[in-house]
């Protein structure tokens, strides 16, 4: 009897054991279920919902009160910031050389130029270009204070410049050249600075071989000139021009006049796809190919066609370091001494234009300057030192 109820209790108690176990699985799972069920109410958005149904009721009220307008999602645009903004955020760096490389028009790679419609020739002259930069100078007129600073206390550190040598040539090119004969209508020069439209009268030779021809003047009056002082009357092609090339190029007061002058720049995408020119009186221009006239009998040094003495060593300089030739860099509202009658009178710096810049002196007078021109007193300087370190060496 002991040992059936010992067996009973045994019994008891697995099944004791039993259901607890199963009370305890069942506990389980129902915090597991409270555990999942707060989760999942927690997960709920409800402000979102609040916020999505004010914007759809916003929605419907704008559509209401006008069906055009209509809310569209929200696009990022990047825009490139013009090249006067870029470096007016950039640190002020001290002055230093620049070579005909390395305009501030800093395009990436030259581009060789190719006429097109004549329209656009509005562009290639510097009055075209006032307006467009007027407004960059008054940009960069509030944002250099310190590079001027700067500028000022460093003026003497002069850095070799980087440049790529660029696979334009300044070598004549061997071209076949028109004859010049009788009714063939040229450009002459009347006196200096000044040719104009005539017609060949007359071809004379002279006992040492050298050829005269007699110019009749549109505009009354005859001339007996030299080869080089007659240029052709149609637009010379692009593959006849060449760096120190000598030409004519129209006046802009004066469209039935013409001015002589060396060529010292040819198209690329650093110019703005322009002619740049030194007329003989030492102005610099910038201008399209309708505006240029090829001289027909250029002499074997064109140079020797320039009357005044110091623009020719210039440009003796010019052509002989070119495309190496040092263009100090300016900012816009900086003051500099530059010569003006004769006179180193003080100036500032309104535009800068590729290789050139214009500057107004302090009684108004306004002029085009080239940035390596010896009217400037740092230009002055450097060619001074220049001059003295080449003695030195010799």
């Amino acid at each position: 009897m002991e040992v059936d109820e010992m067996d009973k209790l045994d019994t008891r108690t697995l099944e004791l054991q039993q259901s607890v176990g199963r009370l305890k699985n069942k506990m389980t799972e129902f915090i597991k279920r409270e555990d999942e069920d707060c989760e999942n109410m927690s997960n709920i958005p409800c402000e979102a919902i609040s916020s999505t149904n004010e914007t759809r009721s916003k929605e419907t009220q704008l559509k209401s009160a006008s069906d055009p307008l209509r809310i569209k999602k929200a696009v990022v645009v990047l825009t490139r910031l013009p090249d006067y903004k870029i470096s007016a955020l950039r640190p002020p760096t001290p002055r230093q050389f620049y070579s005909e490389e390395e305009s501030l028009s800093c395009y990436d790679t030259d581009m060789d130029w190719e006429p097109g419609d004549d329209s656009s020739d509005s562009d290639y002259r510097l009055s075209g270009n006032k307006q467009k930069t007027t407004k960059s100078s008054k940009s960069n007129t509030k944002t250099r204070p310190a590079a001027q600073s700067s500028s000022r206390v460093k003026r003497n550190v002069l850095k070799p410049p980087v440049i790529i040598s660029p696979p334009i040539t300044k070598m004549r090119p061997n071209l076949p050249q028109e004859e010049l004969k009788v009714d063939m209508m040229v450009l002459a020069r009347k006196r200096f600075m000044k040719w104009q439209r005539g017609k060949i009268v007359d071809v004379i030779t002279r006992e040492d071989g050298r050829l005269k021809y007699k110019v009749s003047f549109e505009e009354k009056g005859k001339s007996l000139v030299s080869g080089h002082h007659i240029a052709y009357d149609n637009t010379p092609k692009l593959e006849q021009l060449y760096v120190g090339a000598r030409v004519v190029v129209r006046s802009q007061d004066n469209k039935f006049w013409f001015q002589s002058a060396i060529l010292a720049e040819l198209p690329s995408r650093k110019n703005r796809l322009r002619f740049l020119v030194f007329l003989d009186d030492h102005t610099p221009l910038y201008v399209g190919l309708p505006f240029l006239r090829l001289v027909c009998r250029p002499l074997e040094d064109a140079l020797d066609d320039i009357p005044d003495s110091s623009h020719k060593l210039f440009m003796k300089h010019y052509l002989r370091s070119w495309p190496y030739f040092p263009l100090y860099q300016y900012w816009v509202g900086e003051s500099l001494k530059a010569e003006l009658n004769e006179v180193q009178q003080k100036c500032k710096v309104q535009v800068i234009d590729c290789s050139l810049m214009q500057v107004i002196f302090q009684d108004n007078q306004q002029e085009w300057l080239h940035r390596g021109s010896i009217r400037l007193d740092h230009m002055t300087s450097f060619f001074e030192m220049h001059q003295e370190n080449k003695d030195d060496s010799d």
